[in-house]
């Protein structure tokens, strides 16, 4: 039968990771000022009402239509299953074989409390695999956390800043601050990730670099324009 589209063409990610990804801003109840969808039929740029930096996520999806279809035939399908059981079920079938390092969603996020399971579910299955995400979804989390005290061994999570529910995230999760330049992360103590290796160990917090187009003439624009003028590197390319 059908199956999932995992993909492995991040040249961020390195070679051996692996992803899954859904529709950015259509499955990301946590979203607030990065909130951006591509239009399902156009592909045109839908900005949320908060959005000031827009997700790169997003921009991905409106440049690459392959892109944009795959993530939405992955939540076609899921939307579909209603248990853990079922999600997983599905996931499961789809992952391809022997996989070291898993990232749930470079697009999307975890979307309903039964799909956040489902992947601890799999993880769970799958004890060789490290899988990492970042979420807004912070709720979900803490649902879990208040059923199971901790998340799988083997799936380390980093809590989004910028989203709806920041107040929720507690202390004890690492968390990912958006940051428009290496002074502003300097200033906030925090180390910049470049190449996701502090998101799959979550042992501190640390900040990203702003990154994808950003709306001409915005305060995130210049930013993108300031660290291209003094040679910072910020731009993850897509193969």
């Amino acid at each position: 039968g059908l199956k999932l589209k995992f993909s492995k063409d991040n040249v961020k990610l390195g070679d051996d990771v692996w992803s899954f990804s859904l529709p950015s801003g259509y499955t990301c109840p946590g979203a607030c000022t990065c909130l951006a969808k591509a239009d399902k039929e156009t592909g045109k740029l839908i900005r949320g009402p908060k959005t000031t930096t827009r997700c790169f996520s997003a921009s991905q999806e409106v440049a690459f239509s392959n892109l944009r279809r795959a993530r939405r035939h992955n939540l076609d399908m899921l939307q579909g299953l209603k248990t853990v059981e079922a999600i997983k079920a599905c996931l499961m079938d789809s992952m391809p074989a022997k996989v070291k390092t898993m990232r749930v969603h470079i697009g999307g996020d975890f979307y309903s409390q039964t799909y956040f399971d489902a992947w601890q579910a799999v993880a769970a299955e799958h004890p060789k695999c490290k899988f990492y995400a970042y979420t807004k979804s912070i709720p979900f989390w803490i649902n879990w956390l208040n059923r199971h005290k901790k998340l799988q061994p083997n799936f380390v999570l980093t809590a989004s800043r910028g989203g709806k529910f920041d107040d929720l995230i507690r202390p004890g999760m690492v968390t990912a601050t958006i940051v428009e330049h290496p002074d502003e992360a300097k200033a906030l103590g925090l180390k910049i990730d470049h190449d996701d290796k502090m998101a799959q160990r979550a042992t501190k917090n640390f900040a990203l670099l702003i990154h994808g187009p950003q709306q001409p003439g915005t305060q995130q624009a210049e930013a993108l324009s300031r660290m291209r003028r003094e040679g910072v590197k910020f731009s993850y390319s897509r193969k």
